[in-house]
């Protein structure tokens, strides 16, 4: 087991399958020293786990730990194109998309779940950076979404 899949562990955390593609696209795409997931959904063993929009029917917290799923579902794919998680040299970059009503600004507050747990894992590597944007929509109505670059 690779030493990010060990930290991961070592978090309480589990690194999912690579998760499976809901339409006509891949989940990560290697490119040079670079690989791009595509939006990252909350889904657990195929469930969506948080629906709705922020500052309406979803609390930050809940979103927060969404956003971790996201990311561990972004990093299993990434593991899906490269083999082990250990070739990552660094984050480049996090973009969060967050469903949520006109009036709520809190964005960055939820895709923090996603930013803090790259840093625990990472480190110094794991420091990236970041759009926090919010969407009046999301796929299956998800109340997060979370794409990864990372350089290898």
């Amino acid at each position: 087991m690779s030493n990010v899949e060990n930290k991961i562990k070592e978090l309480g955390l589990q690194l999912p399958e690579p998760p499976k593609p809901l339409a006509a696209y891949i989940p990560a795409k290697k490119t040079g020293n670079l690989v791009f997931t595509a939006g990252q959904l909350p889904m657990v063993n195929g469930e969506l786990i948080l629906k709705g929009l922020l500052g309406q029917d979803v609390e930050i917290d809940a979103a927060y730990a969404a956003a971790k799923t996201c990311t561990l579902n972004a990093l299993a794919a990434i593991k899906g194109v490269i083999g082990d998680l250990d070739q990552i040299k660094q984050v480049v970059r996090v973009v969060g998309y967050v469903a949520s009503v006109p009036t709520f600004t809190q964005q960055p507050a939820v895709v923090n779940g996603a930013s803090e747990l790259l840093l625990e894992i990472f480190g110094e590597k794991g420091k990236h950076a970041r759009s926090a944007v919010g969407m009046a929509v999301l796929p299956l109505n998800a109340a997060v979404e979370i794409e990864l670059t990372v350089e290898i």
